[in-house]
């Protein structure tokens, strides 16, 4: 699965710990607050949501986008320590669109 994250932190003292994050879990950083991964399974995508979740406060914004999963486009936004997730529908002809 393709994971990119964008990241809108508050302080210098989170961005440090969520870069440090990303580095375990394999994400590369391909730009200032943005980082990519090909090789992370759900199961570790879980895991990081959850540990960035507790390093995470109200001011901090992350934005997930994950391809493929079963033939879709999942956005996933954590922000205001809430999580929010639209899921697109591409398989050939649809265009299919859901908010969670």
């Amino acid at each position: 699965m393709f994971v990119a994250v964008s990241c809108d932190l508050g302080s210098e003292n989170h961005r440090d710990r969520v870069h440090s994050t990303f580095q375990e879990y394999g994400f590369k950083k391909v730009h200032e607050g943005l980082y990519e991964s090909l090789r992370i399974n759900e199961r570790g995508l879980l895991r990081l949501k959850r540990e960035l979740d507790r390093l995470t406060d109200s001011y901090d914004c992350l934005r997930f986008y994950q391809y493929p999963m079963e033939n879709t486009l999942v956005i996933s936004v954590l922000k205001e320590k809430k999580w929010r997730k639209t899921v697109v529908n591409t398989s050939r002809g649809a265009g299919s669109r859901s908010d969670s």
